[in-house]
């Protein structure tokens, strides 16, 4: 199985390599058949050739590799796009169709939350995103946000039948295999064409899952229950700009944003992708937290195993988050944003050790 393996900016190279350590375990413990494969993007890919990301890289990842693991992006800072400062993570969504983001949200017992005493969380957020509120990813030729004058900005929001449909599928389809609940995040009130669309997608899919329950919330009402009641919630199905903000609110409340994988996925590709940004005040400091990263590594994993029958990728993807969970349960362990003094290289060497001794 080839992946390729982009490592980015920021703390983006360190978390990787750790993660490489779980991987390099699990590969050999489960006979996965791994092949890592190296290539640059992000500011080294600017420096090297011009632009943040090639469209030979693209291709590659296209048809010769069976999954991505993308590094962290200092998007923020890149360059005007005619200058090369392409979105990286917006170009593999939009040129592999990466239209699931699929950002997992729990507790832990031995990890304080951020929500009220005695609350916990167990949710799935399922975000569309290829299209939305994102001026880079949602036309075909051109951006959606103009100023027709030096006081004015305008930006377009398109919603598709399609695309509301088939992530509503996949949120469908992962809820009956979890707690048999959809919540449809939306402002209907508001916008009455694009999430009334979205909304029409999303009970067309429920009506062929009639074993999962169906609700619907106003995005504000959303984070109002997020804090409140997080145990009302299995799978969430939103737009793209109404599922990027809920899922780091759902991972911070539950813990850490640094807690949380998340994975992109089409039909036929899949690439993990950590839920944070690039930290560049703490880069080559050896303090990042790589857990974003080994959970979402594990979760490409799963979805290898779970899309190509290959068992033994799921059991690896169980055997990470067992061991990640091993290694957090000891505070002494923790990096420094958990109140610990365990740098990245070593917490990624602390899982290796534990996935080896399980």
């Amino acid at each position: 199985m080839k992946l390729l393996v982009l490592p980015c900016d920021g703390i983006g190279p360190e978390i990787i390599a750790a993660s490489m350590q779980a991987l390099e375990v699990v590969d050999s413990k489960f006979g996965l058949g791994l092949s890592l494969e190296y290539d640059d993007a992000g500011f080294v890919s600017l420096e090297k050739y011009g632009t943040t990301l090639r469209d030979s890289v693209l291709e590659k990842a296209r048809h010769e590799y069976d999954g991505v693991i993308l590094g962290t992006q200092s998007h923020a800072d890149y360059p005007a796009p005619e200058k090369g400062g392409r979105n990286v993570s917006a170009g593999f969504r939009i040129g592999l169709d990466l239209y699931a983001n699929v950002r997992p949200a729990r507790t832990r017992p031995f990890i304080e939350s951020n929500m009220k005493p005695g609350k916990t969380m167990d949710l799935v957020i399922m975000r569309e995103a290829t299209e939305g509120f994102y001026p880079d990813r949602n036309m075909h030729l051109g951006w959606a946000e103009l100023m027709p004058s030096p006081d004015m900005a305008i930006s377009l929001r398109k919603i598709t039948a399609h695309c509301s449909n088939r992530i509503a599928r996949r949120a469908f389809e992962l809820a009956s295999k979890r707690r048999k609940k959809v919540t449809a995040v939306h402002k209907a009130n508001s916008f009455h064409q694009t999430d009334g669309l979205f909304l029409r997608e999303v009970r067309k899919v429920a009506a062929e899952f009639p074993d999962v329950q169906l609700d619907d919330l106003l995005i504000d009402a959303s984070t109002a229950h997020l804090v409140r009641n997080p145990e009302r919630f299995d799978v969430i199905c939103a737009t793209n700009f109404y599922g990027d903000i809920l899922s780091d609110l759902a991972s911070e409340l539950s813990g850490s944003l640094g807690l949380a994988g998340s994975m992109m996925a089409s039909d036929t590709k899949c690439c993990a992708q950590a839920q944070h940004g690039s930290a560049p005040d703490i880069q080559n400091q050896d303090k990042a937290n790589p857990v974003s990263m080994m959970l979402s590594c594990a979760m490409l994993l799963h979805w290898l195993g779970e899309t190509r029958a290959l068992p033994a990728y799921e059991q690896a993807f169980y055997a990470i988050d067992k061991a990640i969970d091993t290694v957090l349960s000891d505070p002494a362990s923790r990096t420094p944003d958990l109140g610990g003094k365990t740098g990245t290289k070593r917490f990624g060497a602390l899982v290796a050790e534990a996935l080896k001794a399980a």
